[in-house]
């Protein structure tokens, strides 16, 4: 009978045997992912280190700082962050050359402050003299003047040296150098000192030799020295703050060539665009990988076509329609600039350099991931790439361009906040010194310039424009105004709620298509040009941010939009829209349909007949300006009509031209107004008041 009981209990232990054999391969395996994950955890460190040192003071370019209260400039985001932006890459001997001379300077201006201080002291000069002569000192007061003023020089030279050396020092501060009132007052101990050895009478250590009065009582003396050693501190406190302006001044371009090669008659002078040949994993590569691009939709099939996606079939009986994603902008534009006739492989006669990098389809890789640094990483391999260039060179970058297929604050990342939205490839110093061509621009930053959301719509001839602007004049409007969009109820200041209700309460004269979760009908552009096309105006309230692809897609459909923010349109696209907005569209502030002060279908039925009919043919003549061509079409009538690709060219070229009239001019300020306020000085020319201003109050 206790022979199954042996045989149960062997099996048991075989059993647990088992389990703990399995046990341990299970914690040896662990053990080892552990050890995986650990190493790899240590490469990534030490690549984030490595791209790290592209930030440091010593690997950056000369910036043209911003104007700024504080003593330095600084990049605003959209979360009103600051940054410090570096100093300039000049050499150590033409800075300490330059900061010899503002010493110089500043040493002549004490100089002049104590001729004139001891001129008013008169008497008392005199006084001192013969005191200072009855008490052994047999030098001149001339030449100890100027042996003082000698050492004086040695001394602010050397300290000014040891400032420079500090402030090139991003590990130290210029505020721990040694100030000229501590320089001064080594002096005058020294002095002090020398006094007492030839046998002075004993005089306290704090005095200065200016101090010292002969014949004057003991109560005068210590008026007459606290006021002196106010002047003094006075003095070499501006003093000091003179050098530090001057030495935060910004630093105009040194021996760069500015001006491009000329020839005689060409017809693309001033026009010529050189394009760098940069390594193919900043543009190639990524098309090529593009099942890497997103894990949720098929980028590879929306990079097709030279970025305008697959082919959609004739709409209203024009051909030329494409299911085009609004962040592929970078490689229609690439491809657009193969075409361009100005482009020239001598970049000595470029007036601009295009950079063909596409900076939002690498973000788009890493901008649900984990770490944060694998989205810098590629920006940063190539900023380093571009300062290695001749053309940079010749003007540190100020000439080169770059399209960017996403919102400026896609690439805003502050380095304080690493595990934060998107990138920081807007505010390296680099980039800052460059033009950005984006979808949508910061209103307070300088180098950020939008440009048209790309449309379904790309013709290869002129022709099929021409067929569809008559196509749009003739077209039937129902409805008096349209709206396509979704809600946004986690936005607070956001007022699509109360444009989707007024919406329904006028069923008759407004058309809604909502974009709720489940709707598939804001995902073809079929559905979508449908409803422009049916209505007379459409409205265009913010999202997310300020602009929308829809503004584009329906002034292509010939609709008037209406917008309820200046930044939704008229302080972006200055390039491409006109700057009288009334022509071709309408302005309600959103804060009055907030409130519910206004009502959007009385405002639009009041406009005369003859505005709309007006506005609608302003519309349709913005048409070509705001949609890019087939970059394959073969235009046998080129240059009837302009694309956003050529008018976004066009600014590049002249803002580059203004830049360097500056530089020529030897102006060491290139930009004479705040960042801040650069919205209003590329729409209205000034910084002055105007009734938009509370609309760009920084967040």
């Amino acid at each position: 009978m206790r022979k199954p009981h042996r045989r149960g209990a062997m099996a048991m232990e075989k059993s647990s045997s088992k389990y703990r054999t399995q046990f341990w391969y299970v914690a040896i395996a662990s053990f080892l992912l552990w050890l995986f994950l650990l190493y790899l955890f240590n490469s990534s460190a030490k690549t984030v280190h490595s791209h790290e040192r592209l930030f440091r003071q010593e690997n950056v370019i000369d910036l043209v700082p911003e104007h700024h209260e504080s003593d330095q400039p600084v990049v605003s985001g959209v979360d009103n962050k600051t940054l410090p932006v570096p100093g300039d890459d000049s050499s150590p001997e033409d800075r300490i050359s330059e900061d010899a001379k503002v010493v110089n300077d500043l040493v002549e201006e004490l100089e002049k402050e104590k001729v004139e201080s001891e001129k008013k002291r008169g008497g008392s000069v005199l006084s001192g003299r013969s005191t200072r002569a009855r008490r052994g000192h047999r030098e001149p007061r001339k030449s100890r003047s100027s042996s003082r003023a000698e050492e004086e020089k040695k001394r602010v030279r050397s300290n000014a040296d040891d400032v420079e050396r500090n402030v090139d020092n991003s590990d130290q501060s210029f505020d721990k150098e040694p100030s000229f009132l501590e320089a001064k007052k080594e002096r005058v101990d020294d002095d002090n000192n020398d006094l007492e050895s030839k046998g002075g009478n004993e005089l306290p250590n704090d005095w200065s030799n200016n101090d010292l009065e002969g014949d004057n009582t003991s109560e005068t003396v210590p008026e007459q020295k606290i006021q002196s050693n106010l002047a003094l501190n006075n003095s070499t406190s501006e003093a000091r703050n003179r050098l530090i302006s001057k030495r935060n001044q910004p630093r105009r371009v040194r021996n760069v060539i500015v001006r491009p090669k000329t020839r005689r008659n060409d017809p693309c002078a001033g026009k010529y665009v050189y394009m760098h040949e940069v390594p193919a994993l900043f543009n190639e590569e990524l098309l090529k990988n593009c099942w890497t691009l997103s894990k949720w939709t098929d980028m590879c099939e929306l990079t097709s076509n030279f970025g305008l996606g697959p082919r959609l079939p004739n709409m209203e009986g024009v051909s030329g329609w494409f299911a085009t994603n609004q962040f592929t902008l970078e490689v229609i534009f690439h491809n657009r600039m193969k075409q361009y006739k100005c482009l020239t492989k001598d970049s000595s006669l470029a007036s601009a350099v295009y950079v063909p990098y596409y900076p939002g389809l690498d973000l788009m890789r890493f901008l649900w991931g984990p770490f944060p640094f694998m989205r810098d990483a590629a920006a940063l391999d190539l900023m380093k790439w571009l300062r290695e260039r001749p053309e940079w060179k010749r003007m540190d970058g100020r000439d080169h361009f770059m399209v960017a297929g996403r919102t400026t604050w896609d690439f805003m990342r502050t380095p304080e906040n690493e595990s934060d939205w998107g990138n920081r490839l807007m505010i390296l110093p680099e980039i800052r010194n460059m033009t950005m061509l984006l979808i949508e621009s910061s209103p307070w930053n300088y180098h950020g310039f939008a440009v048209p959301y790309p449309t379904y719509f790309h013709p290869s001839t002129n022709a099929e424009i021409l067929q569809w602007q008559n196509r749009m004049r003739r077209i039937k409007r129902r409805y008096l105004f349209s709206f396509v969009g979704a809600p946004r109820p986690n936005l607070g200041d956001s007022i699509r709620s109360e444009i989707m209700d007024q919406c329904k309460a006028s069923r008759r004269k407004c058309k809604l298509l909502e974009c709720v979760s489940g709707s598939q009908k804001c995902y073809k552009p079929d559905q979508i040009m449908k409803f422009f096309l049916s209505s007379t105006f459409c409205l265009q309230p913010p999202g997310d941010s300020y602009t929308r692809r829809s503004t584009f897609d329906s002034i292509l459909a010939g609709c008037i939009p209406v917008f309820f923010h200046p930044g939704s349109a008229y302080a972006q696209y200055i390039w491409h829209l006109p700057k009288d907005i009334s022509k071709y569209s309408v302005f309600i502030p959103g804060k009055n349909v907030k409130e519910g002060k206004a009502s959007i279908e009385k405002i639009l039925s009041r406009i005369p007949r003859g505005k709309v009919v007006a506005m609608r043919e302003e519309v349709i003549r913005l048409i070509p300006r705001l949609m890019y061509f087939n970059p394959s079409g073969k235009r046998g009538d080129v240059g009837r009509f302009e694309d956003a690709f050529d008018v976004a060219v066009e600014g590049v070229l002249q803002r580059v031209e203004g830049l360097r009239k500056k530089i020529e001019e030897g102006n060491e300020e290139i930009f004479d107004f705040p960042e801040q306020f650069s919205w209003k000085y590329n729409v209205f020319g000034n910084v002055e008041r105007h009734e938009w201003d509370s609309y760009f109050d920084r967040p």
